[in-house]
C-alpha cells in the first residue's frame, strides 16, 4: 500500500511539472489558419460584397514578422491563391477575401467572380513557398457559417 501511494504521488508531481511547461507550438508560435467564413450571409448573388464576405483568416502567433511571399492557400478543389510580396506582422491576422478589392496589410483579395469555399464541407490548406504544409483546416457542417481552426 505504501508503495502504491509513493507511485501515485510521483505521478501527480510529474503531471504537475509537465503542466507548467509550455506546449511546443505555444512556445515557438506559428503562422496558421485561424478562421474560415465559408457561407457568406444572405443569398449567393456573386456580388462583390457577397464574395468578400467569404474569407479565410491567417494568424501569425510568432514574435516576428513572417514573409508570406509565394505561400499558397488552396481548397479541396485546388482553387489556389498565391501571396504576392507580403509580410504578416508579429501577432497579426490577415483576411483573404474571395472577391475583388484593394490589398492592404490586413486584407488580401483573390479577385474571383465565383465562390471558392463549399457551404457544407471543404478543406483549407496553407502551404509555404517550398510546398510544405504550414496548416490545414477542414469543416463538415451546414449548421454554422464559419469554422474556427
Amino acid at each position: 500500500m505504501l508503495r502504491l501511494r509513493a507511485l501515485a504521488a510521483a505521478a501527480v508531481m510529474a503531471a504537475a511539472g509537465a503542466a507548467l511547461l509550455p506546449a511546443p507550438a505555444q512556445a515557438a508560435g506559428s503562422v496558421h489558419l485561424y478562421k474560415i467564413y465559408y457561407d457568406s450571409p444572405g443569398s449567393d448573388t456573386r456580388s462583390t460584397a457577397s464574395l468578400n464576405a467569404e474569407y479565410v483568416q491567417i494568424k501569425n502567433s510568432t514574435s516576428r514578422a513572417v514573409s508570406l511571399t509565394g505561400w499558397t492557400l488552396t481548397d479541396a478543389s485546388r482553387h489556389r491563391y498565391t501571396f504576392g510580396s507580403y509580410s504578416l506582422g508579429a501577432g497579426r491576422t490577415v483576411t483573404v477575401h474571395t472577391g475583388k478589392g484593394t490589398n492592404t496589410a490586413a486584407h488580401r483579395y483573390q479577385g474571383r467572380a465565383a465562390y471558392v469555399w463549399n457551404n457544407d464541407r471543404d478543406t483549407a490548406t496553407l502551404r509555404r513557398t517550398s510546398g510544405s504544409t504550414a496548416d490545414s483546416c477542414s469543416y463538415n457542417s451546414t449548421r454554422t457559417d464559419y469554422k474556427m481552426c
